[in-house]
């Protein structure tokens, strides 16, 4: 069991101001995309909140996992994405309006739905390694805690102080990687000589659970009648996860390092697709059609 300063007060600390951080960028003009384009909204939104989990669901089956290295994957698939998605979405040409309304929508339909999938999976996965209930309730207040208000914080910020926003979006982000860096270090020293094997599964189910992610976005969508723009933005949406939910689920909450593998690894493997995607996107030309658009 990892416990401590670091995992009970920075890990929580480290989320609440990363969504702080993404209220910062937020204007209520930015909500005005649901009506825009309803159908990527509500595409990206269901691969999102529904679709991915389901799917994790899956790999851990097909990839034999043990119960809290399953769990712990349902738990990533169900976290939504983070600011870094928005980041990533503008460097391959994506639609950034889109991913950032994605990216709100999902953290707050997440203070319900992942609290659900994490206790459906414990329940499903359930036996003497995993021989606790997930407590819901207090999965459900931690995160509206967590993410609601410091949203509602940041774009009061915005508001009513610009400058101050656009110098504390770069300062929150830079702390709440600091953070993810040092808790993963937590996590290897405390599995010890099983990290080798855990980071290995976790690797595999990490990548697995990327792809699946990725091809929702860019295949599914297009499928859905997404634009190529639209369904890049998604694939991004469920490719680039919000790590530091996770481990606050698996670690503040749960108490459970194993458990936290899948959000580690995925949280440091992420990244690699990110780039693979802004790759693919150059060579499909979208970055092209973005500053086309906006010429």
């Amino acid at each position: 069991m990892l416990e401590g300063p670091l995992i009970d007060i920075g890990l929580p600390a480290a989320l609440f101001l990363i969504m702080i951080g993404m209220g910062l960028t937020l204007t209520p003009k930015d909500f005005r995309e649901v009506l825009i384009a309803p159908r990527a909204t509500f595409y990206g939104l269901l691969a999102q909140v529904l679709l991915l989990p389901v799917f994790a669901f899956g790999l851990a089956l097909l990839l034999g996992l043990g119960p809290a290295m399953a769990v712990g994957l349902v738990i990533i698939a169900a976290c939504p994405g983070g600011t870094t998605s928005n980041i990533f979405a503008y460097l391959g040409g994506g639609d950034v309006a889109l991913s950032v309304i994605l990216t709100v929508l999902a953290s707050l339909c997440s203070i319900v739905s992942l609290p659900l999938f994490t206790s459906w999976a414990m329940q499903y996965f359930n036996d003497t390694a995993v021989a606790f209930e997930m407590p819901v309730l207090r999965t459900i207040i931690a995160l509206l805690v967590v993410v609601v208000v410091p949203l509602l914080i940041g774009m009061s910020v915005r508001k009513w102080a610009p400058r101050a926003a656009a110098l504390g979006e770069r300062a929150v982000g830079v702390f709440g990687l600091v953070v993810l860096v040092l808790v993963i270090v937590a996590i290897m020293m405390q599995l010890g000589d099983r990290i080798i094997t855990l980071a290995s599964q976790g690797s595999l189910a990490a990548i697995a659970l990327n792809v699946v992610g990725l091809a929702l976005g860019m295949v599914g969508g297009r499928i859905a009648g997404l634009s190529q723009r639209e369904a890049f933005t998604v694939a991004i949406e469920l490719g680039i996860k919000n790590g530091t939910v996770g481990l606050m689920i698996t670690l503040s909450i749960l108490h459970d390092s194993e458990m936290s593998v899948p959000s580690a690894v995925y949280g440091v493997m992420m990244f690699l697709f990110g780039f693979l995607m802004i790759v693919l996107a150059r060579k499909l030309g979208l970055t092209r059609q973005a500053s086309g658009s906006s010429a």
